[in-house]
């Protein structure tokens, strides 16, 4: 594809920046069909997550010791994570490439049919080892798919939105996250309360085949969106230059590789709070005899609250920037890191009532609500895409994929309050990083093509 001619002048603002105002009707649909679509894209990842808690250990890995069992479920788990900086990689280069709508109504059909393909999945006691091979597979599936939704919709939303208000527009798409999360959790609690002892023969399947009818609704939504302005005008001058334009990954390991590191490492607190909260605590909590329902209960009013403050601390990155917000996060995570595991560990509902409230509620929301936007303006548009895509993925893989494996094997070892130590020290170096990073909104570096950058993290 041809390249985008040399500028050195900052890029033109999108036709939406020449209004302050997000209430038009064109942005409505385009920040709507961002948060749906990363609803109906969580509601599939974390869906597996909490069944990967309480399900898959006895479903697909009942013949090993119940710790054992417990860990396998976590490392089908991390598999997913694992794939995402791989979908980040490939949804990010076609997205930087031939646009960011066409990879969003493609992430969506493959995270359909991997969900409900889950859902009809026999399990080991009928088919052996075939099953969690198969399990792994969609899982994969799912991974690179989620992979590259949240670049997607993350860009759709903030490059259609007015300079000023780029941090609330881009915080709709992990708003959805927390919403997926909140749908996922009470159907799979209803689910089980209702299937009663069945709920491990066949109630489990349902929120799974529950998928098909939000793929549908997704992508009736999805289509009708227009492609990101930033990209077409990007895309206008591609073609006028006649230049071949450079593979976006080869750029960005080239010219951004320090910018995709420190947002990685920034990252990394906001999903190490996922990953012990909403599924390493969870797994504690119904391991010492902590109502089923009332855990996962307790994990759905704690996402509300996340969406509510997800909101609310994007809105004020606009204002004190996202650097300030980020930090607030970081350290109220630090101090409520003990708290909440000696809290997740005592063995009653309202310990973990209490611990995922403040944790994934208020804390994990503090930091969501400005990532987004965080990561995406210190990339420049013919790349942002796939930097900012191969950063946060990285960040889910090394944060909430691999920390309830982690979480559970230092439990395990020495005790649960080293689940605290792990989770302060990762919440330490993503401060550190999040310090040291400039503050992506006030950088004059939104060039539309990379080496001529001049104010980037590398330079």
């Amino acid at each position: 594809m041809p390249a985008p001619r040399a500028n050195t002048g900052p890029e033109s603002p999108p036709a939406a920046s020449k209004n302050d105002s997000l209430n038009t009707k064109d942005l409505r649909r385009i920040l709507g069909s961002s948060f749906l679509g990363s609803v109906i894209e969580y509601y599939d990842f974390i869906l597996y997550a909490t069944a990967a808690s309480i399900i898959f250990d006895k479903v697909f890995f009942g013949n090993l010791t119940p710790g054992l069992a417990l860990f396998a479920s976590f490392g089908t788990l991390a598999v997913g994570y694992v794939a995402r900086p791989l979908g980040g990689i490939i949804f990010g280069h076609f997205g930087d490439r031939v646009g960011r709508k066409k990879m969003l109504v493609l992430s969506m059909m493959m995270m359909g049919f991997a969900t409900i393909a889950i859902g009809l999945l026999p399990t080991t006691a009928s088919i052996g080892i075939a099953a969690p091979i198969i399990l792994v597979l969609l899982r994969v599936v799912q991974g690179i798919s989620v992979g590259g939704e949240w670049g997607g919709a993350t860009l759709m939303a903030l490059e259609h939105a007015p300079a000023n208000k780029r941090g609330f527009a881009a915080s709709f798409a992990n708003a959805g996250a927390p919403a997926g999360g909140l749908l996922a959790t009470f159907l799979i609690s209803f689910v089980s309360f209702s299937t009663g002892d069945n709920f491990l023969t066949w109630g489990w399947r349902i929120p799974f085949l529950f998928s098909a009818v939000l793929i549908v609704i997704g992508m009736v939504i999805r289509l009708k969106v227009a492609e990101s302005p930033v990209f077409q005008e990007m895309d206008a001058k591609a073609v006028s230059a006649q230049k071949e334009r450079k593979t976006p990954i080869s750029l960005v390991l080239k010219h951004h590789s320090k910018t995709v590191v420190m947002t990685l490492v920034a990252s990394l607190g906001f999903y190490t709070c996922q990953g012990i909260l909403t599924s390493w605590g969870v797994a504690q909590a119904v391991g010492l005899g902590v109502d089923r329902s009332f855990v996962l209960n307790s994990k759905g009013y704690a996402a509300m609250i996340t969406i509510v403050v997800c909101l609310l601390a994007a809105r004020l990155s606009d204002r004190y920037g996202r650097k300030t917000i980020l930090t607030v996060g970081a350290v109220a995570g630090m101090v409520w890191a003990f708290p909440a595991v000696a809290l997740m560990s005592n063995g009653t509902g309202w310990g973990f009532m209490v611990a995922v409230l403040v944790g994934n509620g208020v804390i994990q929301g503090i930091l969501a609500g400005p990532i987004g936007a965080y990561i995406s303006e210190l990339f420049p548009a013919d790349v942002r895409y796939t930097g900012a895509s191969l950063a946060y993925q990285s960040s889910s893989t090394l944060g909430a994929g691999f920390t309830p494996m982690i979480a559970t094997a230092l439990a395990m070892s020495f005790g649960v309050m080293s689940v605290g130590v792990f989770w302060v020290a990762i919440l330490v170096i993503g401060f550190i990083a999040i310090r040291m990073s400039p503050e992506g909104a006030a950088l004059e570096h939104k060039q539309s093509i990379t080496p001529t950058n001049k104010n980037s993290i590398n330079a």
